[in-house]
């Protein structure tokens, strides 16, 4: 009974579906840290130019706001820069290599339509 319950868990561990899971998540979360880095480098460079953007300390009629501010700010960049720098050279590169594939073939039910189109025409015929 353990071997058996062993040898399942060992197909559980080693399915595909959970390995694939496993590497998306770390990827996933090495991505959110390259992302992260350069979104800060970001906000940096508008430092230089604007000064410090941090809004900590703005308050709007005694209610503080500056916290989603930042956070907000660091929300549209990293947005800018995920569909910039990987969604837009991404959609490229996948428009590149559709128009190298191959067409799809045709679906069963379609090569059978045809196929009766050809036959009905020729009976049709003298």
């Amino acid at each position: 009974m353990v071997s058996k319950t062993l040898i399942g868990f060992k197909s559980f561990l080693l399915r595909g579906n959970l390995v694939e899971l496993a590497v998306a998540v770390i990827l996933g979360t090495t991505f959110g840290a390259v992302v992260t880095a350069f979104t800060q480098m970001i906000m940096d460079v508008i430092g230089k130019f604007g000064g410090v953007p941090d809004f900590s300390s703005t308050s709007v009629a005694g209610i503080s706001v500056g916290a989603f501010l930042s956070a907000l700010l660091a929300f549209i960049l990293t947005a800018a820069v995920v569909y910039f720098f990987v969604v837009t050279p991404y959609n490229k590169f996948s428009q590149i290599n559709k128009k190298d594939e191959p067409e799809a073939a045709a679906s069963a039910e379609d090569l059978l339509a045809e196929i009766r189109d050809l036959l009905k025409a020729q009976a049709d015929r003298p």
